[in-house]
């Protein structure tokens, strides 16, 4: 063989190598259904099955086409000496109603990747009283801890397990630089968004109580946080409150994780209560899941659907020409019994909360999506339309898709 030729076999050869080790991931949609943005999450047990000498930050995914897709693991659980434990591969895909399944495949390569910009942000704010903030590349969201309970927090000060939100018109991330701005500045529109939304003590956006029948009795501000994930596809965290008293002396507690994707106008909560029950009654609590209304700001329309579980307001703001039309709303995961639907009353000039309605057991978790809607943003411009996307949401949930790779069906946990 001429020395040519043995160079261009070697070349040859070492190109064989190099090549990275595949796995075929399918995605079905039996349900026939449009999912733009779905996120899918397969257990990195099964990545590492197919691929066994895959690292955990040298991965790619590709769609039908070759091009790369967003992706990221999560390793939830911090393990400072030892294996490195990791959960999920995460990455979205756009599935139209027609498209049964779609292919894409998972790479093994020899060198990190870098990481994507991110579209998820999950932060403790502490120089704004201990607030903790989220965002997508849609909607915001803040809850309030236990420094704005305090007295130091002088005119601020507030006890509230609401959740606020804050509207945005723009993709990219905006809430850690919001902060930097001054009170006014947050609340001015100046082409990105504002700060606008009223929570006061009310539930704002799935704020959560226990509900007697007649009246809602509510935790304070949140006391613990822990951040599992933060993008670039999937943010992961919890918060935690202290027992409150739900009446006939039954103390509760509460455990909310969020789960906040990309693309999406709701986030996954999961809620766990723990509780006494109380004797002689059912050994359950009804849970409220709450909406704030605005009545003395903005002429009001809520939609409540006990087929779809979801409850949907739409307000359009008469205060302020800026604020505009504001949509926000719960869906109830498909395996979680609704209970009915019910308002509060609230004090002189207060605020009323809309709320779904579950009943719980101790220790038992409620899994839900909430979030909302800015008309200005330009994707959902009117009630119509935000009641088609929860009721589309809630038959996405109802049918999820189905993962297979290299020919293995998987659990995907896709919202």
């Amino acid at each position: 063989m001429s020395r040519a030729l043995c160079v261009a076999a070697a070349l040859s050869l070492q190109a064989t190598s190099a090549l990275a080790a595949k796995a075929t991931v399918v995605l079905y949609n039996e349900g026939k259904l449009e999912r733009p943005a779905e996120t899918v999450v397969i257990p990195f047990a099964a990545v590492k099955k197919a691929l066994p000498d895959l690292m955990f930050d040298q991965v790619i995914v590709r769609d039908a086409h070759g091009t790369v897709i967003p992706s990221q693991v999560t390793a939830m659980k911090h393990i400072h000496k030892g294996p490195a434990e990791y959960d999920d591969l995460i990455f979205q895909h756009d599935l139209r109603a027609n498209e049964q399944h779609v292919t894409v495949t998972i790479e093994s390569t020899t060198t990190p990747q870098p990481p994507f910009a991110s579209k998820v942000w999950a932060a403790y704010v502490p120089e704004r009283w201990d607030d903790f903030a989220w965002e997508n590349d849609v909607i915001a969201h803040r809850a309030y801890g236990p420094a704005l309970a305090e007295p130091l927090a002088g005119k601020d000060q507030m006890t509230s397990s609401g959740i606020d939100l804050w509207t945005k018109k723009v993709p990219y991330l905006v809430a850690d630089r919001w902060y930097r701005k001054e009170h006014d500045g947050l609340h001015t529109d100046t082409g990105e968004g504002l700060d606008f939304y009223e929570v006061g003590r009310g539930r704002g956006v799935g704020g959560t109580g226990i509900w007697d029948g007649q009246k809602l009795a509510v935790s304070a501000n949140w006391q613990t946080h822990h951040i599992y994930a933060n993008g670039p596809v999937r943010a992961i965290f919890e918060l935690t409150y202290e027992p409150w008293d739900a009446g006939n002396g039954v103390q509760v507690t509460e455990r909310k994780r969020f789960i906040v994707d990309a693309g999406q106008q709701i986030d996954e909560v999961q809620s766990t209560f723990d509780f006494t029950s109380a004797p002689g009654t059912d050994g359950t609590l009804t849970v409220g899941l709450g909406l704030t209304e605005h009545p003395a700001a903005a002429d009001v329309q809520v939609k409540t659907d006990e087929n779809s579980k979801i409850m949907a307001i739409w307000e359009k703001y008469k205060d302020q020409p800026s604020h505009d039309e504001l949509g926000t709303g719960i869906v109830l995961a498909p395996e979680t019994k609704l209970a009915g639907f019910a308002r509060t009353t609230p004090p002189a000039k207060g605020r009323p909360d809309s709320l779904l309605l579950v009943k719980v057991k101790p220790g038992e978790t409620v899994r839900y999506f909430a979030g909302g809607a800015w008309k200005p943003a330009g994707k959902i411009t009117t009630a119509a339309n935000w009641n088609a996307y929860l009721i589309a949401k809630a038959r996405r949930l109802a049918t999820p898709i189905r993962v297979e790779v290299n020919g293995a069906p998987v659990s995907s946990s896709a919202p």
